[in-house]
């Protein structure tokens, strides 16, 4: 019964999701309490299905909703659909969860600092996306990590990236080079910390070798 009601579930969602798409930008765009839930579940849905980058819908967000309103939102919507995809890799859905990481083959070497470590793992990877977001929700899920572990790890190491994507966002209608800038420092200083990381893995791999 548990799998009957989350298939049904993600089948409805996907299908507006996908057919709807315009018409629920258009509705963010409007401002209001329904732009304020189409947002959330517009948020929720692109942690599934990256349609729309979401630095441009955290951005779209911030514009309308402003630095505070936009944050709550878009942080909102992103802890929904992490939780949703995790429950769904952990009950009714563990094969299409298994065959889903099958898209990340790097992912298998960070299995064991998740257990080990779920609390820092998860948010070291919310942090410093080595991982893609849809593969730490599939990997927490299938592993032992608790749901509240998962939860406020998800929530703190999202927050910097949110908040960063939203005021960018929120300053663009009044000074687009000050947004792109924003944009441009964050991804700058992302690619910087991950191949620091990346560099510091491999050099331990050719030392232990």
């Amino acid at each position: 019964m548990k799998v009957f009601v989350s298939i049904i579930l993600t089948l409805t969602l996907l299908i507006l999701f996908f057919i709807q798409k315009d018409s629920l930008l258009e509705w963010i765009h409007t401002g209001g309490l329904m732009a304020i839930l189409v947002s959330v579940c517009f948020v929720s849905l692109v942690v599934f299905f990256p349609i729309i980058p979401y630095p441009a819908l955290a951005g779209i967000i911030g514009s309308v909703f402003g630095l505070i309103g936009g944050t709550l939102i878009s942080l909102t919507g992103v802890l929904i659909g992490s939780t949703f995809m995790f429950y769904l890799s952990r009950s009714g859905f563990r094969d299409w969860a298994q065959g889903s990481l099958k898209k990340y083959p790097k992912v298998e070497e960070y299995e064991h600092f998740f257990e080990k470590n779920a609390f820092f793992g998860i948010l070291f990877a919310r942090l410093i996306p080595v991982i893609p977001s849809p593969a730490v929700n599939i990997v927490s899920g299938l592993s032992k990590v608790k749901p509240s572990i998962f939860f406020f790890a998800t929530l703190l190491g999202k927050i910097p990236a949110i908040i960063t994507f939203t005021f960018a966002g929120s300053v663009f209608e009044g000074d687009q080079w000050t947004s792109i800038l924003i944009y441009g420092i964050y991804f700058f200083i992302i690619t910087m910390f991950t191949s620091i990381h990346l560099y510091k893995k491999q050099a331990k791999m050719n030392y232990t070798q």
